[in-house]
């Protein structure tokens, strides 16, 4: 028997190693969910890091930069800036809960 990984996707790895063993990538391409006809989900996460430079440099970005990446519809770019979102909130009550300490 191999220590081959079995995971085939981002998800199973997450699932079998935990998120920490994750490339930016994957992570995105968890986001991505599906890819096109022509590009898998970790080809189009690869190629939208290339272009912004990482997650900072997605971060800021408006929507409407995100729906101009080929293999981005609506609701995969919507589902982005969302986690987007939802990390700020986070930063922002981790560091309001700073400031009170």
């Amino acid at each position: 028997m191999t220590n081959q990984p079995t995971w085939h996707h981002p998800g199973g790895k997450l699932r079998e190693v935990g998120p920490e063993a994750l490339t930016d990538g994957e992570l995105l391409a968890i986001l991505i969910s599906t890819g096109t006809r022509n590009k898998p989900a970790e080809e189009i996460a690869k190629e939208i890091l290339e272009r912004f430079g990482s997650f900072k440099g997605m971060a800021n970005q408006p929507l409407s930069k995100l729906l101009k990446m080929k293999g981005l519809g609506d609701v995969k770019a919507i589902r982005i800036a969302a986690a987007f979102e939802i990390a700020r909130r986070i930063v922002n009550e981790v560091l309001a809960d700073h400031e009170k300490a």
